[in-house]
């Protein structure tokens, strides 16, 4: 008897060592794919001003009125070389040599200026995004979608953190956008 019980304590042991690695390695390939994915959670459009304040009346000055600001909410910085932001009809802009300091906002200008660590210029002569609907879009050097935000359109529309939009450029939540077509997140 005692022969078969050393036989049936090894497989019981044999079975939960096995049951063991499996766990380990479901949650080290879950870490994995959490730690892949980091930017995505630490990296948003915050903010938008699509819709100049004033006159639109295509002056550099009333150009960089219409911003996107972008934030790394993380302590630590990331590199956003080769990271984009575009507009729903195509028109994007590249980010080269940018590197988005912990806890920091990048306020990406349509006009032409000169770069800082805060603001960023896309240098262009005319207007990027619709005032009435629009969306922008940030993807990482890889092409992977890393934010939207969306104005104005479909009421149904949601952006990737769930927020419904009401079709006159306010959104339920805090999608909120004042007259001049702020949306919200704070000014800098």
């Amino acid at each position: 008897m005692s022969a078969f019980m050393s036989v049936t304590a090894r497989r019981t042991a044999a079975a939960a060592l096995a049951a063991g690695a499996l766990v380990g390695t479901f949650a080290a390939s879950a870490s994995a794919d959490a730690g892949g994915r980091l930017h995505r959670d630490r990296v948003e459009i915050s903010g938008a001003q699509y819709d100049s304040p004033g006159w639109d009346n295509g002056s550099n000055r009333s150009l960089n009125k219409e911003w996107i600001d972008v934030t790394n909410t993380s302590r630590h910085s990331v590199n956003l070389d080769g990271w984009t932001l575009s507009a729903r009809d195509g028109r994007t802009y590249t980010f080269h040599h940018y590197r988005l300091a912990g806890r920091s906002t990048v306020r990406v200008h349509t006009g032409v200026g000169r770069d800082s660590d805060r603001d960023v210029y896309q240098d262009r002569r005319r207007y990027v995004w619709d005032n009435r609907s629009d969306t922008a879009t940030l993807r990482d050097d890889r092409n992977w979608r890393v934010d939207t935000l969306s104005w104005g359109g479909d009421r149904n529309h949601r952006d990737d953190r769930g927020y419904r939009g009401d079709g006159r450029g306010h959104g339920g939540d805090r999608d909120y956008r004042d007259d001049r077509g702020y949306h919200g997140g704070g000014h800098r």
